[in-house]
């Protein structure tokens, strides 16, 4: 019987992961705890509550009790987070510009490309960071492969906020 090791890591749903945003140097930036909806074959699926009133320099104040569900892939160039207020409301969606995700079993990692997408629920948007980037891609001398992506994974983001597909197409 042969087992892919991709199975042998995937953590049941309901476990609590680690979720770490590292910077491309390797160094962690942010981590939290999340627990594990759905693992498909390059699709994770997390959800975690923020315990805490929060200052976000472009979310403002995300107060105690905002859920956030988080979408990521293992083939794509980017992450989606969906807000909601503590009373059920969507709050807005984030989508980060970053490597593709990984799991190794308790710990999903992924590599913020420092490029975010902030959507209103209304599905206007505004691209952020885009000088972080810059100063980013030359200070770490981001490959070619990299750089080609981001405005690839920027255009399909565009392209589904627009249509309303998945993971943008919640109704509360």
């Amino acid at each position: 019987m042969s087992v892919e090791s991709s199975e042998i890591a995937a953590p049941p749903p309901g476990r609590i992961v680690t979720v770490q945003a590292r910077k491309f140097d390797g160094r962690i930036h942010r981590e939290w705890q999340a627990r594990l909806l759905a693992r498909e074959t390059s699709h994770i699926i997390v959800e975690g509550v923020f315990e805490e009133e929060i200052r976000h320099p472009q979310l403002g104040v995300i107060a105690p009790g905002t859920l956030s569900t988080e979408y990521y892939w293992t083939d794509r160039w980017y992450s989606v987070f969906r807000f909601r207020e503590p009373g059920g409301e969507l709050r807005n969606y984030y989508c980060n510009i970053n490597l593709p995700a990984e799991l190794d079993g308790r710990v999903l990692t992924f590599v913020d490309l420092d490029i975010d997408v902030l959507v209103a629920p209304d599905f206007s948007l505004r691209v952020l960071d885009e000088d972080e980037f810059a100063t980013n891609a030359a200070r770490y001398v981001y490959p070619a492969a990299v750089r080609d992506s981001v405005p690839r994974a920027l255009a399909e983001l565009n392209e589904l906020i627009e249509r309303r597909d998945y993971p943008f197409d919640w109704r509360a």
